[in-house]
């Protein structure tokens, strides 16, 4: 059987696979993008997978005509962020004090996916295998082959790793990687409260907890937004517990945790847990290969940034190759350090920042560090302003 031959593989085509696919294919190069299952036509239902997406992932979905297909109702902007300690700490962050017209955009994964899937099939540039997947890699130089499911070949000068926190296409290609658990799983859930948000986002740290809410679009016929989007990172134990409560308890007891912020709340879409871990790669390309998204890295979840890191690698591979296809093949590890070294800071400096705070917030020893810095933080707002405009870079 002859075997198809392209200059990029991609493996997964969840958000940040989808959206290389898409950038690469822009860009003239030939890509194939594996996928197991297509994704599911969003109903009106509320997804409980939820990302706060930046500014500059949202201005890269832009670029590669993905957001344009987003309903603009099931978009949230949110305008400020409230975060209290254990104690006295607090601190907002706020778009118009520091000059920018909103902090993120709250969307829903399984409408993102739906438009980066109907942006694919529009564009038309990139060969889609769905349903199907990899069986077997032969890497080679300058091409390597891949075995698909159903039997077909296909030949490759670069495979791009997309599939996750347990990605196949890392372990195959040998690149190591080091899993550390946080001992805590996140819950999420979403509900309708019964004050409007007014597109405020709210975190509290608490017993070794962290509950953020996130605002969530209003009734398609108002722009009162009366939704939120739940994320309790918990120890497992306690995570059981709330799986465990029926609707209105649980609701009662994510109301009581959030200090009545919102008023009462109504389960609007079953709790589900997921265990948190931090996953650091010790480099995300060798010859042939590259990981981009959670294959790359994994982050706690207390920022939000975990998406975002993930764009901002299938950003920085697209350009990359986009510069150098045409003297160098995509495959060349020349090529694909270029593209780690541009990845190894932001994605440090996430990992750090997070895991740190993480051990800040879950140390009751460190009570009066953690509340007296963000009271200090809270009175600076030249510092805020140089902070939320780092997170939209």
């Amino acid at each position: 059987m002859m075997a198809e031959r392209y200059q990029v593989v991609i493996v997964g085509a969840g958000l940040v696979g989808a959206a290389a696919a898409l950038a690469l294919g822009r860009k003239g190069l030939r890509v194939a993008l594996v996928e197991r299952q297509p994704p599911q036509p969003p109903n009106e239902s509320w997804d409980t997978r939820i990302y706060a997406i930046s500014p500059s992932s949202q201005r890269f979905l832009q670029s590669i005509g993905a957001w344009q297909f987003m309903d603009a109702r099931r978009i949230q902007p949110v305008f400020r962020m409230d975060v209290a300690g254990d104690s006295t700490g607090a601190v907002r962050l706020d778009a118009y004090e520091s000059g920018v017209p909103f902090l993120a955009c709250i969307v829903e994964n399984g409408r993102l996916q739906h438009a980066l899937w109907q942006a694919l099939l529009a564009d038309g540039n990139v060969e889609l295998f769905c349903p199907d997947a990899i069986t077997a890699i032969d890497w080679g130089d300058p091409r390597s082959k891949l075995t698909l499911a159903d039997g077909r070949l296909l030949e490759a000068e670069l495979v791009v790793g997309a599939d996750g926190a347990a990605s196949r296409i890392r372990e195959w290609a040998n690149l190591s990687s080091t899993l550390t658990p946080y001992g805590q799983s996140g819950v999420v859930a979403n509900f309708e409260c019964e004050r409007p948000h007014r597109g405020t986002a709210y975190q509290w740290f608490f017993d070794g907890n962290i509950l953020a809410w996130l605002p969530l679009a209003g009734h398609r016929d108002t722009c009162e937004g009366n939704r939120l989007s739940m994320v309790w990172s918990t120890q497992p134990a306690n995570a059981e517990v709330l799986l465990g409560l029926d609707a209105i308890a649980l609701a009662d007891r994510v109301r009581h945790a959030g200090h009545d912020q919102l008023g009462a709340l109504r389960l609007l879409t079953p709790a589900a847990a997921f265990p948190l871990q931090l996953i650091k790669v010790q480099t995300p390309v060798a010859p042939g290969v590259a990981l981009i998204g959670d294959a790359a890295h994994g982050v706690h979840p207390l920022a939000g940034q975990g998406v975002n890191l993930g764009f901002g690698d299938a950003e920085a591979l697209c350009e990359v190759l986009a510069q150098q296809h045409r003297r160098i093949r995509c495959g060349d590890v020349r090529v694909l350090n270029t593209y780690a070294r541009q990845r190894a800071e932001p994605v440090q400096r996430m990992q750090t920042l997070t895991h740190g705070l993480h051990h800040l917030f879950s140390d009751d020893r460190a009570a009066w560090l953690r509340n007296t810095g963000m009271q200090c933080l809270n009175r600076l707002p030249p510092l805020k302003a140089a902070m939320v405009r780092e997170a939209m870079s």
